[in-house]
């Protein structure tokens, strides 16, 4: 009998009955449901979030369990983003789960085909492979409080679940700027977590739109390639030197050989980004950190011009901190031009910069961002009467410690809102999260509860605090916009602590915080 997920299926993809895949773009797919299955937990999504969730909730006893991808493979963003020099931009040692550490890294930073196999492999070893339904994608789940189970309508089947965990997480949906004429541009564009490799670059004409952490990485990995590249910047960034080097195969049998000595690395690595956290929460100290991002700049960008459009007008800080030893100097060679400003339009084949600056180009590659806080996930989650995550929300995502929210019993949202950090790594966070996760799974299976349901007031306690605290940290009085700030012009983003008071604040699950039904 073929795998459900096998080419030769009859619920494969390419057979005339099956849905449509997505797009790319985030739009749902036609719903085709085709039986239904009880399960205790089921996870929404495969990345690191879903991957990590999926191993502690199996070793807290939850067996009956399953993951959704949309997607033909796991790996979340590490399998969507695939462009040319795509790598953490945190130390390795960080980029890993706590209990599945990886002494093999052949870089400070690894590169995206490392972590995904690191994924891949992490999974398989943990036995979650063979949970993951792959080509299936959750169309609409709702509570129904009558059975006390979450119905989610999928691409394939029916599910009821005691537990649902959206682990769809917020680099994943591209964000695709709504700019006049770029529909009816008669060349190749596409996204950079949805990279054409099929398209040739050597020497085409390109225009880059955007300037953040996907750009830093992909700009100097095409440059020598083009003919010509015109990066259109709206904002300048702050980038620092990225200490990367290959780690020597001795040093990797260290690590292996002693585990002590990968836990120190770890923790060295993980200490260092703490106290340049400090200075996130006291911007005052982020000084002596401008300064070298400043001498980097002023060491690699000679024209007095060029360094000017892209010396940053914020702290440092206030948005994503980039790392790059190989962006500066490609923005100086001679077939690069950057347009300190945003795009006005398409015209044709031609990029409109809102100051009047022109580029013909036959290629626009967006790297433009992801749907940080506007998650398609939350327009398909529903209460039990019928209104959504989104609706909710209104534009501001709100849940208690970033994870759980008043009406959606029982739900689980990975690297929420409140959680974000400017300078840890997304394996802290998402830790932090489980550990919460897991004491709630393990609470309402011991207590005999049927669900549990954060008390609003003790979510409404827990936004107030993160806003009263924000004010003060380099996210919100750094003096810039970014990412972090939602529709509504709120930071819905930010954690205002150190991720030591995070973890401490989610190590234990306080069943006071929640409603028992």
């Amino acid at each position: 009998m073929p795998h459900p997920d096998s080419p030769d299926s009859p619920d494969s993809p390419d057979s005339p009955d099956s849905p449509a895949s997505p797009d790319g773009f985030g739009r749902p797919t036609v719903s085709v449901a085709r039986e239904t299955r009880d399960v205790e937990a089921l996870i929404i999504g495969s990345g690191l979030s879903g991957i990590g969730a999926a191993i502690r909730l199996r070793r807290a006893g939850v067996h009956d369990l399953v993951l959704l991808e949309k997607a033909d493979d796991l790996g979340g963003t590490w399998r969507d983003n695939t462009y040319p020099g795509c790598a953490c931009d945190v130390p390795s040692a960080l980029y890993s789960y706590s209990f599945a550490p990886n002494p093999g890294w052949t870089r400070a930073f690894a590169g995206q085909p490392e972590i995904r196999a690191y994924l891949h492999a992490t999974a398989a070893a943990h036995g979650i492979t063979p949970l993951v339904r792959l080509r299936t994608e959750a169309v609409r789940a709702q509570w129904h409080p009558d059975d006390a189970r979450w119905h989610v309508e999928t691409t394939r089947d029916r599910y009821r679940a005691r537990f649902l965990i959206s682990a769809a997480g917020p680099w994943h949906e591209p964000a695709v700027p709504d700019l006049p004429g770029l529909a009816d541009f008669p060349g190749t564009v596409f996204h950079s977590s949805r990279w054409r490799h099929d398209h040739e670059l050597t020497g085409a004409r390109v225009a880059v739109v955007g300037s953040g952490a996907s750009a830093v990485q992909f700009v100097p990995a095409i440059q020598p390639r083009v003919a010509r590249l015109h990066l259109f910047q709206r904002t300048a960034q702050w980038v620092l030197p990225k200490p990367d080097h290959p780690v020597p195969r001795a040093e990797r049998l260290l690590l292996r050989r002693f585990p002590a000595a990968q836990r120190a690395l770890r923790g060295a690595e993980y200490g260092a980004l703490e106290a340049l956290g400090v200075g996130f929460r006291h911007p005052a100290l982020l000084r002596a950190v401008q300064r070298v991002g400043a001498l980097h700049l002023r060491a690699a960008v000679r024209d007095p011009r060029l360094r000017r459009d892209l010396t940053p007008d914020y702290t440092l800080g206030c948005k994503r901190l980039l790392l790059s030893n190989t962006y500066y100097p490609a923005l100086t060679r001679p077939n690069v031009t950057v347009h300190a400003t945003a795009v006005r339009a398409v015209e044709g084949g031609r990029v409109v910069g809102a100051d009047g600056s022109t580029a013909d180009v036959d290629t626009i590659v967006l790297g433009t961002g992801f749907h940080i806080l506007d998650m398609p996930i939350a327009r398909r989650v529903f209460d039990a009467d019928g209104a959504s995550l989104d609706d909710h929300w209104k534009g501001s995502p709100d849940a208690y410690l970033g994870t759980t929210v008043s009406g959606f019993p029982n739900a689980f949202v990975l690297l929420g809102p409140h959680l974000g950090t400017g300078h840890s790594s997304a394996f802290m966070v998402l830790e932090a999260q489980l550990d919460h996760l897991v004491g709630a799974v393990r609470h309402v299976r011991s207590a005999g509860w049927a669900a549990m349901d954060v008390r609003p007031e003790v979510q409404a306690a827990f936004r107030a605090e993160v806003r009263q605290a924000l004010p003060a940290t380099v996210y919100n009085a750094g003096g810039c916009s970014s990412y972090y700030l939602d529709a509504n012009g709120l930071n819905s983003f930010s954690w205002p602590w150190s991720t030591g008071r995070m973890r401490r604040r989610l190590a234990r699950f306080d069943p006071e915080a929640y409603d028992a039904r």
